[in-house]
């Protein structure tokens, strides 16, 4: 018997019969067994994916039911064993179209590697060839998401193939590809490459400064390094590159080559490689040149973090993704939640430095990572192993004698041309340095002012001085600490100052922050002197120090009794700066500012824990409430948040009411937490609502409504809103403005919420905020698009993505995306499904899993509208596991998958389970407060009634979705109501839905008593 999944599940025997497989539900079942042929699939597993959240009362017994019936269909060729584990499908893997795909493409992929194009290329056109649809399109899940993406890696390494072979004339295929998937960026380096190899090099630049443009304006990147390549190659009129390496390093690579190879080597079969070794020995580049062979590599320098709990942030960081924008949720979704959506789906080589003061930490993270990760492969170096399962160490050990003296020799030869030594002198310094190359490179930086005999005299003087440290410390950091030691020596009494105060620093520092800091006078000179003496790097116009050096130092400046000061110093530069941006993040040059206080983003947070961990509170609450903008604007805030609790925690329940503002702030830095948030709650409300005290940061005009949004009461909201009508701040009385429209809309005041969104644009535009300029547009946008004037809806969001994509907020611009492909749904679906393959994206680069859901959402919206109701449930169910149910924002698209689901029920003549599916979607619309999106629930129930022929009742819901939303929309559902029943009949019915409350409407459509007392709707009246 044969068997496929890469399109509807089928299953054919011998003669060549198709077996009858029943519903969707065996179908499924079959699929789900079939991508794990021949494994045990735990019954746990099948339950999700055949019910997903919503499974059946007795799931097990209905799991049975569903085995049962299809191994009755299988029988006698194949059959479904039921094992203590779960379940068993006894098929070949040959004999199922997907495992024969993958062992084609993976044979394709290997003779590609191994330089045999055409051989390739028959391969990989048989893998392809099995394809009749979308993967697992009766089932879904991750197996169906995994083989859709080796699909297309499959199709591109064909492209490759082909051009590799000489093969032309594919140009026209290529394009059809790039257009079906137009933010890949490998298909537009292929097209570009193919264009050149037709002659048409003029269109292969005219391809990458369109692609510049859509990776701009869509996601606010810039191209891939690779498709840069790709891009100079062709200016030059040279073949296009094979793979990109990374920045080429400033100096030579010396005496590892074997390590690179079999580093390489291994990652081709290991998925977790540690390079173990002790400072100095150079596990830092070995792993920049190892990297230097993969084509996706993320480096992630690890040893300036403090402790585990910064370690997701900072991958988030290195990856290059963002949190969510100021209407994020306060809490559900972590760092490490995130970094495994942002990385479920990439072929990645993640590469860990400097682990092992975090070696715990990384290690739990790392296995989580790989587990979910199947394309992700990690490079970690560390002085100790991770110990985790699946690690394979590479150890970093001492060079050779002769490649230790190639290493001195050429770095000495760069600062004293002509160098020439005596073969034995070099290695007599290079043996006392045990090999070691950060060791040799230091000691041949000296050869600039010493004879290498009088370095090797020097060395083995200090290295007898020091030898008798601790009998615990492994010999090559005795060795490295005194060869650091010893250029300490060589240092005027100013650097060595300098050098050891800017230890406070969290990463590369400008001029005039140490400067500022460290309090020397010429503090450009002395950093220029420290990076000619091989102390500090320069690069861009700030400098870094290395880090073993930095340990050092910070050893020199506690001992010097100076580190109190100068980090107070650090902490009071670091909230002078920020209480100077702050004012501007809401102005004109708000982009300037932003990309300012990013630069410093590691020493700001510095200053916080460093104020947070001396006990400086009132410090300490300042610089959080002076960081509350960018925190909020950029979506960093999760990095302050846990020096916010600690800070409220010292100032106890009775802070001083001096703090005001800054306190408020710090305690909505710290809702996330909600024990912190429950701890310290009461006395933010009392600073919030102080009437005599005047404002000092307008954002708490925004921020408290946003973060109590799901308070019962929300007077002190209000009044803190209404208090903001009053204030001389322009950009406050703009937000007061955009707040004021929402409650409008979610009672229906569409003329009062234009208003109130367009006086806030008026405000936001004057003073040239981009971010609340684009809030504005957007919720205008949604207004002209309830209206039906979709003209101006596109417009108006067209205008927001444009400030958006500026502020290079990914979540944002999906969010946004999403709305714009809404908008499209009725007339271009075209152009709502290329929306939302953006936005899709763009969620995948940020790791936002309900940006994703939105997207997922919007592509099954077309599916459906294109009669694809297979490939709509799919995405549609898809989207559902992925929506935060507390996310207010999330509301809208949740209730559309629903209402979706409920739709393709309903088209299948399942009228129970679309009412079931209408009415799930009415509550969590009611649960939240957003009554327009209850609304079209309510609607999609009178095209039940509609189809039951209970037309009036039909008529009168249509009525009551009106009172909900505010208006009567034209909709195919009220034409057929109203044909069917006839004008009179239906105006009267359709009006006495009108009369009723909202309490009554949402009764009328068979919402629980319970669900309506606990809705915020009298919250919403009030707003």
């Amino acid at each position: 018997m044969r068997f496929a999944i890469l399109g509807t599940t089928r299953a054919t025997r011998a003669d060549g019969r198709d077996v009858p497989l029943g519903g969707p539900a065996r179908r499924a079942l079959l699929a789900l067994l079939l991508a794990r042929a021949g494994e045990v699939v735990p019954a746990s597993g099948l339950i999700d994916g055949l019910y997903g959240e919503h499974p059946p009362g007795d799931a097990a017994h209905a799991l049975q039911s569903q085995v049962s019936r299809l191994r009755a269909a299988l029988r006698p060729e194949a059959t479904i064993e039921l094992l203590p584990a779960g379940y068993r499908l006894t098929v070949d893997p040959a004999d199922v179209d997907a495992h024969r795909f993958l062992r084609l493409a993976d044979e394709g992929r290997a003779a590609l590697d191994g330089d045999d194009p055409a051989l390739a290329a028959d391969l990989l056109r048989q893998a392809l060839a099995l394809w009749r649809g979308p993967a697992m399109a009766d089932a879904g899940g991750p197996d169906a998401v995994r083989l859709e993406e080796r699909g297309l890696a499959a199709l591109e390494d064909r492209f490759e193939a082909d051009l590799r072979r000489g093969h032309t004339g594919i140009t026209a295929e290529l394009s059809e590809a790039v257009g079906r998937h137009a933010l890949r960026e490998r298909l537009r380096g292929l097209l570009m490459r193919a264009l050149h190899a037709e002659g048409r090099q003029a269109e292969a630049l005219v391809l990458y400064e369109q692609t510049r443009r859509l990776l701009a304006d869509e996601l606010g990147a810039d191209p891939s390094a690779e498709l840069a390549a790709i891009h100079r190659a062709l200016l030059r009129g040279e073949r296009t590159p094979g793979p990109v390496a990374p920045p080429a390093q400033l100096t030579s690579f010396v005496g590892r080559e074997d390590d690179v190879a079999g580093v390489r080597a291994l990652l081709a079969e290991a998925r977790l490689i540690t390079l173990l070794g002790p400072g100095g020995a150079g596990k830092t580049r070995l792993s920049i040149e190892v990297a230097a062979g993969g084509q996706d590599t993320c480096f992630a320098e690890l040893a300036a973090l403090r402790a585990g709990a910064e370690l997701p942030q900072a991958l988030l960081g290195a990856l290059g993704l963002r949190e969510s924008g100021l209407l994020a949720p306060a809490g559900g979704t972590t760092p490490a939640d995130r970094l495994v959506a942002a990385l479920a789906e990439r072929s990645l080589l993640l590469v860990l430095d400097n682990c092992e003061h975090l070696v715990g930490p990384v290690a739990a993270l790392a296995e989580r990572l790989l587990a979910s990760c199947p394309g992700l492969r990690v490079l970690a170096t560390s002085r100790e192993p991770l110990g985790i399962t699946g690690e394979h160490l590479w150890p970093v050990s001492s060079l050779t004698p002769e490649a230790a003296a190639r290493l001195f020799t050429d770095r000495a030869a760069a600062v004293r041309p002509g160098f020439g030594a005596a073969e034995g002198a070099v290695r007599r310094v290079c043996v006392a340095l045990d090999g070691l190359p950060l060791a040799i490179e230091l000691a041949a930086a000296r050869t600039r002012t010493h004879e290498v005999a009088e370095l090797a005299d020097r060395l083995d003087d200090r290295f007898r001085l020091l030898s008798r440290g601790s009998r615990t410390a492994q010999a090559r950091h005795q060795t490295l600490r005194a060869v650091v030691a010893w250029s300490w020596d060589l240092l005027t009494e100013p650097e060595r100052v300098m050098a050891r105060r800017l230890t406070v620093f969290s990463g590369a520092v400008s001029a005039g922050d140490a400067g500022a800091v460290c309090g020397l006078p010429d503090p450009d000179e002395l950093l220029d002197s420290l990076a000619d003496k091989s102390l500090l790097e320069a690069s861009g116009g700030r400098y870094r120090m290395l880090q073993t050096i930095h340990a050092f130092c910070a050893e020199q400046l506690a001992e010097a009794g100076e580190e109190q000061a100068v980090r107070q110093a650090h902490a009071r530069h670091f909230l002078d700066l920020a209480e100077r941006a702050d004012p501007h993040l809401r102005r004109a040059g708000q982009l300037d500012w932003l990309e300012t206080l990013a630069a410093v983003h590691d020493d700001l947070m510095g200053a916080l824990r460093w104020s947070a961990e001396s006990g400086r509170a009132a410090q300490g609450v300042r610089l959080v409430a002076a960081l509350s903008s960018y925190l909020w604007v950029r979506g960093v805030r999760a990095s302050a948040t846990g020096h916010a609790i600690v800070l409220l925690d010292l100032l106890g329940a009775d802070p001083d009411p001096a703090l005001g503002d800054d306190y408020v702030l710090c305690a909505l830095a710290a809702a996330s937490d909600p024990a912190a948030w429950s701890r310290h709650r009461a006395a933010a409300e009392a600073m919030a609502q102080a009437p005599d005290r005047p404002r000092r940061h307008p954002l708490v005009t925004i921020l408290w409504p946003m973060v109590t949004a799901g308070d019962a009461d929300p007077r002190l909201a209000l009044a803190i809103i209404e208090r903001g009508r009053e204030s001389a701040d322009p950009w406050e009385r703009a937000i007061v403005h955009a707040v004021w429209g929402y409650p409008n809309l979610a009672t229906g005041d569409f003329g009062a919420a234009e208003h109130e969104f367009t006086l806030a644009l008026e405000g936001f535009r004057a003073l040239g905020d981009g971010w609340g300029a684009a809030l504005a547009l957007d919720a205008l946008s949604w207004l002209a698009g309830m209206r039906g004037d979709g003209a101006e809806a596109r417009v108006l969001i067209d205008e927001a993505l444009e400030l958006t994509g500026r502020l290079g907020a990914l979540e944002d611009l999906s969010d946004l995306l999403c709305n714009r492909g809404d908008h499209r749904l009725g007339d271009d679906l075209d152009g709502a499904c290329a929306d939302y393959e953006q936005a899709e994206a763009a969620a995948r680069r940020s790791g936002s899993a309900t940006c994703l859901a939105a997207a997922l959402r919007g592509r099954g919206d077309v599916a459906r509208l294109h009669g694809d109701l297979a490939g709509a449930r799919r995405l549609y169910e898809q989207a559902l596991d992925r929506f935060d149910p507390q996310w207010v924002r999330s509301v809208g698209s949740r209730c559309r998958a629903l209402i979706g689901l409920g739709l393709i029920a309903e088209a299948e003549g399942d009228l129970v389970t679309a009412g079931e599916l209408h009415l799930r979607a009415a509550e969590a619309a009611v649960n939240t407060g957003a009554l327009p999106e209850a609304a079209g629930a309510i609607e999609a129930l009178a095209g039940i009634e509609l189809a039951r022929g209970t037309l009036a009742a039909a008529a009168k819901l249509l009525g009551g979705a009106a009172v909900l939303r505010g208006l009567t929309l034209a909709s195919e559902v009220g034409a057929a109501v109203r044909a069917a029943l006839g004008e009179s009949a239906y105006a009267a019915a359709h009006d006495e839905g009108e009369r009723l409350s909202y309490e009554e409407v949402l009764r009328l459509a068979g919402l629980s008593e319970e669900v309506i007392s606990r809705s915020p709707i009298m919250t919403v009246r009030l707003w």
